[in-house]
């Protein structure tokens, strides 16, 4: 289950720099999938093979050279409301200000329901790190001095940080063999509408399973020979609490639908078009390597429904999805149930994508051949050869090597081209595929 880990604090303590810096730690190791907007308040985290969300609060708040305490407070709500583990960031060389205390007194009230970490940044060096001690008036435990510029004692933290989070999920192993669709997209999107629609009033045929308590409700639906998870998240806040910030929360709710399921139905509205949190939700799905549908909701309230129109729609998605454009668009209302028996056909049909293995021998026969017609471009007059393709066992989307005498002179642009041959010769539809060259 993904862990969430909030950074909150009062403006300028380098809430940016120490985000920048935990989700860097990924880089290294996992290809960043090419052209997937970078969301700079959320990202993908891994230390000691454990996978975790990063929230950075400050980025959320408008204006934020004048942020007001009443700005932040609301922020650090949301994020206290889904966060795992919150780290705390304090000044060391500015020491203990008023926001400090006013922003701990509410965590101190929050620390027994899930941790909190007291990190003081900008520990430069042993001098300055001496100060921190200063720190302990917060009545928030051990202050752990780190520089997020320089990276110093941001390894002990993410030791401290993983060792907080809740291993024991009951739910995973009786939900391992079964597919989990998750309904995502923006405010007003047509979400519950859709979900109610599958559910509706057969509600007798449909079992819940909570997790723990900020996790994802599983809401069995075996009927019309389907069996699978519908994930939503537990304890939707009241309305009017989350008015002011609903994009912010929405996105956070979203990711902590996303990671729990294998495929994502994404509900854009036909009255609106795509819009920019959209691209949120969808750059989220991607950067978790989940499976894709759209669907764009509402269509029974567009005039016009000529083939042009469908066209023009489409045309729009892909050209803002790019350059993943290789996933299922599907016009729906949910309030009619217009073609909602087809989203689940289509999302299982994504589910058994991803499942699917190629056999070695059928992907040396097709691109042993094409690679021969079309290598990879020489680099400072070395030729790449590549000699072999294998699928290997990915956990969560399919992933293919293709060995070769010199990896690091293939760009991303030719991966890309093998990536589309793969797509154009078996169907990977609404799945994400990772393509990696390695020493042979």
């Amino acid at each position: 289950m993904g862990n969430i880990v909030a950074i909150v604090g009062r403006p300028n303590v380098g809430k940016s720099t120490l985000f920048n810096r935990l989700v860097e730690s990924r880089q290294a190791i996992v290809d960043e999938e090419a052209g997937t907007t970078r969301d700079r308040h959320y990202g993908f985290a891994q230390w000691n093979d454990c996978e975790f969300s990063v929230i950075d609060t400050g980025g959320w708040v408008e204006g934020s050279d004048d942020v007001f305490e009443e700005a932040i407070n609301r922020q650090v709500q949301l994020a206290l409301d889904e966060a795992d583990v919150i780290l705390f960031l304090v000044d060391v060389a500015h020491g203990v200000t008023d926001l400090d205390q006013e922003l701990a007194s509410r965590l101190r009230r929050l620390n027994k329901q899930r941790p909190v970490l007291l990190v003081a940044n900008k520990a430069d060096n042993y001098e300055i790190g001496m100060n921190a001690a200063e720190f302990y008036k917060l009545g928030l435990g051990d202050p752990i001095t780190v520089s997020a510029v320089n990276g110093s004692g941001t390894g002990d933290l993410l030791d401290l940080l993983v060792s907080k989070f809740d291993k024991t999920s009951p739910v995973e192993k009786e939900l391992e063999d079964l597919p989990r669709f998750a309904v995502v997209g923006r405010p007003n999107a047509g979400k519950s509408s859709l979900i109610n629609s599958f559910i509706g009033e057969e509600r007798h045929i449909v079992t819940d399973i909570a997790g723990t308590t900020r996790d994802s409700v599983y809401t069995r639906f075996n009927k019309f020979g389907f069996d699978f998870y519908l994930v939503d998240t537990a304890g939707i806040r009241k309305k009017s609490k989350v008015t002011e910030d609903l994009e912010y929360y929405s996105v956070i709710r979203s990711i902590r639908s996303i990671e729990s399921s294998d495929v994502c139905i994404l509900m854009i509205d036909a009255t609106r078009g795509v819009e920019s949190q959209d691209m949120n939700i969808f750059s989220i799905i991607q950067k978790n390597k989940k499976g894709l549908v759209v669907c764009v909701n509402k269509w029974d309230l567009v005039e016009n429904k000529s083939n042009e129109t469908i066209k023009t729609f489409e045309r729009a998605i892909k050209e803002r999805f790019a350059p993943f454009v290789d996933f299922p668009i599907l016009f729906i209302s949910a309030t009619t149930r217009q073609r909602i028996f087809k989203v689940l056909e289509t999302a299982d049909a994504v589910y058994k994508t991803r499942k699917q293995r190629i056999p070695t021998s059928q992907l040396n026969e097709y691109f042993l051949p094409l690679i021969e017609k079309f290598p990879p471009p020489a680099n400072k007059g070395k030729y790449i050869k590549i000699k072999y393709v294998t699928q290997i066992q990915g956990p969560y989307t399919p992933s293919f090597v293709f060995f070769a005498n010199l990896p690091q002179y293939v760009k991303e642009p030719y991966k890309r081209f093998l990536e589309n041959k793969l797509r154009s010769r078996w169907n990977f539809t609404g799945t994400p595929v990772q393509v990696f060259i390695r020493q042979k």
